[in-house]
């Protein structure tokens, strides 16, 4: 097994949980307490496991040889109708996660040219791998996100733009989401997202 794999544990964590407490985060600042009431304002990784999202998939991609682990957290509940303006801020909500994602990439980015300077054996490496990793597994996480599909966050993005009738026909398709999401990938969406964003923007980062 490729040890390097190992190194993207700790960003790909990082991702999810950052990701989701974002979230609940910015929905607490509007008027939503549902996360804060139920501990999941933490960036302690417990909280926010989900059993097949943050153990079984990236421990299959780990024996499986995969080039990237991928994942994701239990999702933070936010009360939609708790915040004060529950159209405009759900997109604003929605928003949060992608763009803690892109923001840690830029950070692990900042860290990765810090420490092409500073020649520490045995720490030197392993600390730019993880930024690489870092780096692209944040703006997987954000890309991948904003996908205008519900559940996902580009889907609730769109929804706070349609108009309401729009908005209520668009809401019938969120129990079909991930099975959407899923046909995406097996057509190959990742791919798609990987080579037209993710790759380019990492080149500029690093």
């Amino acid at each position: 097994m490729n040890p390097q794999l190992f190194l993207m544990v700790i960003p790909l964590l990082l991702a999810m949980v950052v990701h989701e407490v974002s979230h609940g985060y910015v929905a607490y600042k509007l008027g939503d307490n549902t996360a804060k009431f139920m501990g999941r304002l933490t960036l302690n990784p417990i909280p926010h496991i989900d059993l097949f999202g943050t153990i079984i998939l990236p421990a299959i991609l780990l024996i499986s040889h995969s080039p990237l682990l991928f994942g994701w957290a239990k999702p933070v509940p936010v009360n939609f109708f708790n915040l004060r303006n529950p159209k405009k801020d759900s997109a604003i909500v929605a928003a949060a996660g992608p763009l803690s994602n892109i923001l840690m990439a830029i950070g692990f980015s900042i860290i990765y040219h810090i420490f092409i300077f500073i020649p520490i054996p045995y720490i030197q490496q392993p600390i730019i791998v993880t930024c690489v990793y870092g780096v692209q597994l944040n703006l997987i996480f954000a890309f991948f996100n904003l996908i205008p599909i519900l559940p996902l966050d580009g889907g609730r993005i769109l929804a706070a733009f349609l108009p309401p009738k729009w908005a209520y026909n668009f809401a019938k398709s969120e129990p079909y989401g991930m099975y959407i999401v899923i046909g995406l990938l097996f057509f190959g969406i990742f791919n798609f997202i990987y080579y037209v964003f993710v790759m380019p923007l990492s080149n500029l980062l690093l």
